[in-house]
C-alpha cells in the first residue's frame, strides 16, 4: 500500500466544428509498434496482435508523455492512449482567427541549457537525451505584481532588483526578507545538486544519501516546514507576509502556510537561476517535443482513444480497455489521470475510491482567450501579470486575475499589429452546472462574466475591452470535458500542515498500476510533472530490468 494516496459559440475549449484548430499534433502511427505486428483497419484503428507491450500509458499530459519517452528511449515498449485529438492536456495550444492560444501554463521552469544553473533544468535534460531540440525565449520577468495601494512587485530574473524592490517597501523587513529568501536558496541549492529519482527506489535514495549525505539529511528536515511558517520566522509586516502568501498562491492555489516549503524553493529560487523560459510556438511545443521523442525511438501516442477501464487480474494491473471495447495488455500501467478519475473511474475496485477528506480539492478556472489590437499593449509591458483588487477576497474564487501576454515575446502567436491574450481566474464547477451548455444562456452568462474580467483588468491596460477583436472563453465544465479531470479541478492538494512527502508517489495500491502528473509527489505546474514523469519512468525501468541513467 503507498503512503500517500469558449469558447464564445459554445462549451469547451475550441473544436474542429467551432473552426478551431489544435496545434502541434505531429504524432501519427509511421512505423510498426516496436517488437510486434500491427494491422490498420478501415476505421483507421490500429490493433497489436500477439505479443504485450511493455508500459501503457494512459493520457498524454505532460507527466504521461515524459514516462513514455523515457522509457521508449530505454528500449521498454510504450504506447500512450489520449482521449483528444491532440497531445499536453492542460499544457496543449490551439489556434483561432490567426491567434495562437496556450490552454494553459505559459510560465516554465527547467529550460535552461546551463546545468549549473537552475534546479535540475529537466526539460532541457530530458530533450538532451532523447535528440530533440525545443528552442525557447528567456523571459526577464517572471510575474509582475500589482496589488492594493499601489504595491508593486516585478519579479525580475535579477534576484538582487527583486529583492531591492522589496526593500525599498519595507526597509525595516530588509533583513527579515533576506533571509526568509536565503532559506529559499538554500532549498535551491540541495535540489540543484541532487539527480532526479524515484523516492521510492531505494537504490536511488541510498545512492543520493551515499554521496550526498549531509544535504540528503538537510532536505528530509525542509520537508517538515511550510513556506508560510517560515516568512513569519523572520517576518512581521503584514503587508509583506500578504504578498508572500500571494506568491505561493500564484502557482499552489495555497497560502504560504499550506504550501511546502521545498516547493517553494523549487519555484520561488529556481526563477533566479535557470530562469523563465518560452518555448517558440507556444505550450504546445513542449508537449509535441515529447511526441517526437516517443516516436524517434518506436513507441506511438494513439488519438481518439479513451481508456473505459484499467484491467486487473489478480490484485495487478494487466492492461486497459478503451471505450469501443478494444483491450491492450501490458507489463505495467501508468495513469496520468487525477487520482479521482483513476480510482473513482477507472479502477473498477470500489474498496480504493478517494475518500473526500483525504485531499483537499483544488478550484478550477474561468479562461478567457483574446485577439486584441497591438496599440493597448505599451512598451515595455511584461508579459505574466497577477491583479488582485482587495486582499480579503485574494484567494476566494475569482479573487484573483492572472494574466499573460506571451506574443510579446514571440510574435508569430498572433497576427501583424495584434497581440494574443489569456486571462483566467479561479472557478468551481458548481458555479455553472444549472447553465445547460448548448442554450443562449450559458454563452451569454460567460460573456457577462468575462466582460466584467476585462473591465478590472483595465486597471493594468486602459481601453482592453474596446481593442479585443476575438474572444474565446471556458469554464470548468470546460476542463472537465475536455481534460478529463474531475470536476475541471486543478488537482489534488495537501492539507495544510501535511508533509509534502504525504503527496502519493507514483506506486499505487494496485500492483503494476502506476501515476504520474498533479495527483503525485511533487505536485501541481509543469515542471513538477515533468518530474513526475521522470520519478516514474525511473521506477518502471528499474522494474522491467532496465534501469535509466541519471538525467
Amino acid at each position: 500500500m503507498v503512503a500517500g494516496w469558449l469558447l464564445s459559440g459554445g462549451d469547451g475549449f475550441p473544436s474542429h466544428e467551432n473552426n478551431i484548430k489544435y496545434i502541434f499534433r505531429e504524432c501519427s502511427v509511421k512505423r510498426p509498434f516496436h517488437g510486434w505486428s500491427v494491422f490498420r483497419n478501415k476505421e483507421q484503428n490500429y490493433h497489436i496482435m500477439a505479443e504485450i507491450l511493455d508500459v501503457i500509458v494512459i493520457g498524454a499530459g505532460i507527466g504521461g508523455l515524459t514516462t513514455a519517452a523515457l522509457l521508449q528511449e530505454r528500449g521498454l515498449s510504450t504506447v500512450v492512449f489520449e482521449k483528444n485529438n491532440f497531445p499536453g492536456g492542460s499544457c496543449s495550444a490551439f489556434r483561432k482567427g490567426g491567434y495562437t492560444f496556450d490552454a494553459g501554463a505559459s510560465v516554465f521552469y527547467g529550460f535552461c541549457d546551463d546545468d549549473t544553473k537552475g534546479t535540475l533544468n529537466l526539460h532541457s535534460r530530458i530533450f538532451r537525451r532523447l535528440g530533440i531540440d525545443l528552442p525557447t525565449i528567456p523571459d526577464p520577468v517572471q510575474i509582475h505584481y500589482h496589488m492594493p495601494n499601489g504595491f508593486e512587485v516585478p519579479v525580475h530574473y535579477d534576484r538582487h532588483r527583486f529583492l531591492e524592490c522589496l526593500y525599498r517597501r519595507f526597509p525595516h523587513e530588509k533583513e527579515g526578507i533576506r533571509r526568509f529568501y536565503a532559506e529559499l536558496e538554500s532549498v535551491y541549492d540541495i535540489l540543484n545538486s541532487l539527480p532526479a529519482g524515484s523516492l521510492e527506489d531505494v537504490l536511488h535514495i541510498a545512492t543520493v544519501g551515499s554521496l550526498h549525505p549531509l544535504k540528503a539529511m538537510s532536505l528530509g528536515l525542509k520537508t517538515l516546514y511550510s513556506m508560510g511558517g517560515i516568512a513569519r520566522k523572520y517576518i512581521q509586516d503584514e503587508e509583506l507576509l500578504r504578498f508572500i502568501d500571494l506568491e505561493s498562491y500564484s502557482w499552489a492555489v495555497q497560502d504560504a502556510l499550506a504550501t511546502p516549503l521545498v516547493n517553494a524553493g523549487i519555484c520561488l529560487a529556481d526563477r533566479h537561476h535557470g530562469g523563465i523560459n518560452y518555448p517558440v510556438g507556444g505550450s504546445g511545443a513542449i508537449p509535441a517535443a515529447l511526441v517526437k521523442g516517443i516516436e524517434k525511438f518506436g513507441g506511438t501516442v494513439r488519438y481518439g482513444a479513451a481508456v473505459e477501464q484499467v484491467l486487473i487480474e489478480d490484485g495487478r494491473a494487466v492492461g486497459v480497455r478503451l471505450a469501443g471495447g478494444q483491450e491492450f495488455r501490458a507489463h505495467a500501467v501508468v495513469s496520468n489521470a487525477t487520482v479521482w478519475d483513476t480510482f473513482d473511474r477507472l479502477v473498477p475496485d470500489e474498496r480504493l475510491r478517494i475518500p473526500e477528506e483525504r485531499f483537499v480539492q483544488a478550484p478550477s478556472w474561468f479562461q478567457v482567450y483574446l485577439g486584441v489590437d497591438a496599440s493597448v499593449i505599451p512598451k515595455g509591458f511584461n508579459v505574466h501579470h497577477i491583479l488582485v483588487d482587495d486582499w480579503s477576497r485574494y484567494d476566494e474564487l475569482g479573487g484573483t486575475i492572472y494574466f499573460s501576454a506571451p506574443s510579446l515575446l514571440d510574435p508569430s502567436l498572433a497576427p501583424a499589429g495584434k497581440h494574443a491574450v489569456h486571462l483566467f481566474v479561479t472557478a468551481e464547477a458548481w458555479q455553472w452546472e444549472r447553465y445547460d451548455g448548448k442554450e443562449p444562456e450559458y454563452r451569454s452568462r460567460k460573456e457577462e462574466y468575462a466582460k466584467s474580467l476585462l473591465a478590472r483588468t483595465e486597471r493594468l491596460l486602459p481601453g482592453l475591452s474596446g481593442a479585443v477583436e476575438l474572444m474565446v472563453t471556458a469554464t470548468p465544465q470546460t476542463h472537465e470535458r475536455y481534460l478529463n479531470r474531475w470536476q475541471g479541478s486543478y488537482g489534488p492538494l495537501l492539507h495544510p500542515g501535511q508533509n509534502v512527502l504525504r503527496k502519493p508517489q507514483n506506486r499505487t495500491p494496485v500492483e503494476n498500476l502506476y501515476a504520474t502528473g498533479d495527483s503525485t509527489f511533487p505536485g501541481q505546474g509543469v515542471i513538477a510533472v515533468t518530474y513526475s514523469g521522470v520519478s516514474c519512468a525511473s521506477s518502471i525501468a528499474r522494474q522491467l530490468g532496465k534501469p535509466l541513467e541519471y538525467l
